[in-house]
C-alpha cells in the first residue's frame, strides 16, 4: 500500500476526524449519529492512504516510489 496522503493534509484530516468523532461521542442530538463519519478521514489519515485519491489519480504526498 503506497502512501498518496502528505504531511498537513494527514494532520488536518486526524483533527477534523478525531473532532467530528468527539461531537458524535459528547453530543446527545438525534443526528449526531452523522457525526460518525469522521472515522473515515480519522483512518486515512493514521493511514496514510485514501482510496478515493487513488480512484481520482490525486498524490498529495511528496514521496514517490518506483
Amino acid at each position: 500500500m503506497v502512501a498518496n496522503v502528505g504531511v498537513i493534509d494527514r494532520m488536518l484530516r486526524v483533527v477534523v476526524g478525531a473532532a467530528l468523532v468527539t461531537i458524535a461521542l459528547l453530543v446527545s442530538h438525534p443526528y449526531a449519529w452523522i457525526a460518525w463519519i469522521g472515522l473515515v478521514p480519522l483512518v486515512t489519515g493514521v493511514v496514510g492512504n485514501c482510496p478515493a485519491y487513488r480512484l481520482l489519480g490525486l498524490n498529495s504526498c511528496p514521496l514517490t516510489r518506483r
